[in-house]
């Protein structure tokens, strides 16, 4: 028994799944399987989905690109820009050649398989669905936006909150998971929720059918990871308590542990993020409501070019720690 791996279901999207994968792919005795949001509609994602009518390549491409062991000298290829020819200016290699292996292959999933497989990526990447769907938010004055880079990022200095969110599909009149996805989950040990944009990275990944059930009925422990600076228009004002609500109000179910840091970045960082109305998120450990929940908090803390993240290697640290925690 002690020569069995873990198996750890990682759900998120976006730089927040990148860092924890960093992390998990350097540790022993796991098998990481990490599930991805299919929404993103910005930047050069946002184009390849508008002119060729695929799903965004960019969230899977940072997966494949966290679980590679040639990561560092990778990254830099393929996410350079390019500039020369007008229909490549803006689009970076990686995602033209995740979309390359896609259309030969006439099957996003086997596209995504075919990168892993060609950068030894230590793990496997499902996209959540493979039907593409628009991500839509409902504010509290009733209007709607639609899109995923429309939602995250607010164009006006003041946006009511957030009331709800759903995905309206494009080709069908509903959006079906990928079933391998439902496989990951139900054999599944640990599953680790986060870190991400709550409702844009996060959420997408619960709404799809099948995924939230198949979390309520797995006998896996779920964690998940907190935020460690709001974002505005999205979760502005929240507390710790806030993100774990919603989370818990989505999935349906209890979460069994929290995955928090405790470490504010310099005032000098804070008061530029002030200006992005973002502010650090705080984590009161003996509100009543937390109750069976187990709260790990630690310093997780990464502000490497200003920008604050969780640190890939202090994540995946307090990760082993649980793992090992549990085993006892």
């Amino acid at each position: 028994m002690k020569d069995k791996k873990h198996k750890i279901v990682t759900i998120g999207g976006g730089s927040g799944q990148f860092a924890l994968l960093s992390g998990l792919r350097d540790l022993r005795g796991i098998d990481i399987t990490a599930i991805v949001s299919m929404v993103d509609s910005g930047g050069s994602t946002g184009r390849l989905r508008d002119e060729l009518g695929i799903l965004p390549p960019g969230d899977v491409l940072k997966c494949v690109l966290a679980l590679s062991p040639q990561r560092d000298i990778i990254r830099t290829m393929l996410l350079k820009r390019l500039t020369g020819d007008r229909r490549l200016r803006g689009h970076n290699a990686g995602n033209m050649l995740l979309t390359m292996l896609a259309e030969y292959t006439r099957s996003f999933a086997t596209g995504v398989k075919a990168l892993s497989e060609i950068l030894d990526a230590r793990g496997t990447i499902l996209p959540v669905t493979v039907d593409k769907a628009t991500l839509v938010a409902q504010l509290t004055d009733g209007s709607r936006i639609y899109g995923q880079k429309a939602i995250d990022v607010p164009r006006e200095t003041q946006r009511e909150k957030i009331h709800d969110i759903y995905l309206v599909p494009h080709h069908h009149d509903t959006i079906s998971v990928y079933p391998p996805v439902i496989e990951a989950i139900n054999s599944a040990d640990f599953i680790f929720i986060g870190p991400g944009d709550l409702f844009t990275s996060i959420i997408p990944n619960l709404l799809v059918p099948g995924v939230k059930e198949a979390i309520q009925e797995t006998k896996a422990r779920v964690f998940y990871i907190v935020n460690i600076m709001t974002k505005y228009g999205e979760t502005d004002a929240f507390k710790g308590y806030d993100f774990v609500r919603s989370i818990e109000e989505y999935v349906g179910r209890t979460i069994d542990g929290v995955i928090y840091n405790t470490m504010k970045p310099t005032q000098k960082i804070l008061e530029q993020y002030k200006e992005e109305k973002a502010e650090f998120v705080e984590i009161d450990e003996n509100k009543k409501e937390w109750k069976d929940r187990k709260i790990y908090s630690l310093d997780l803390l990464s502000v490497t070019g200003g920008i604050v993240r969780h640190d890939s290697k202090k994540l995946a640290s307090l990760i082993s720690e649980i793992l090992s925690s549990c085993e006892r």
